[in-house]
């Protein structure tokens, strides 16, 4: 199967930007629809975005529409999620994650294959 590896994460200033990577290996990437997922202390592995396998569609979670986007670079097997208007409460651990399909489910971590180790991202007000 797919392994995917994050990488960008770190500590920025409320309303400052960061970039995510997520390096493919294996399985073509172009074969998985992708999604981004993060996860805070306490809580639940949430949904942020998805993206289809041509990267033609894309789905967002409310807390990051308008300030989040997912693309994706088939000839570099790279998926990114860029982040703007970072806000404190964005603060958590930060997943990729490589599922069969993209479509409605998407949003639910079961419909993904093979995730990340995630990468950390701190926001400071």
């Amino acid at each position: 199967q797919v392994q995917l590896v994050e990488s960008g994460g770190g500590l920025v200033q409320a309303g400052g930007s960061l970039r995510l990577s997520c390096a493919a290996s294996g399985r073509t990437f172009s074969s998985y629809a992708m999604g981004w997922f993060r996860q805070a202390p306490g809580k639940e592995r949430d949904f942020l975005a998805a993206l289809s396998r041509s990267g033609g569609s894309t789905y967002y979670a409310d807390s990051v529409k308008g300030r989040f986007t997912i693309l994706r670079d088939n000839t570099k097997n790279t998926v990114y999620l860029q982040m703007n208007s970072l806000k404190p409460e964005d603060t958590a651990v930060y997943y990729c994650a490589a599922g069969r399909t993209y479509g409605p489910g998407s949003y639910r971590t079961g419909e993904y294959e093979s995730w990340g180790q995630g990468t950390q991202v701190t926001v400071s007000s």
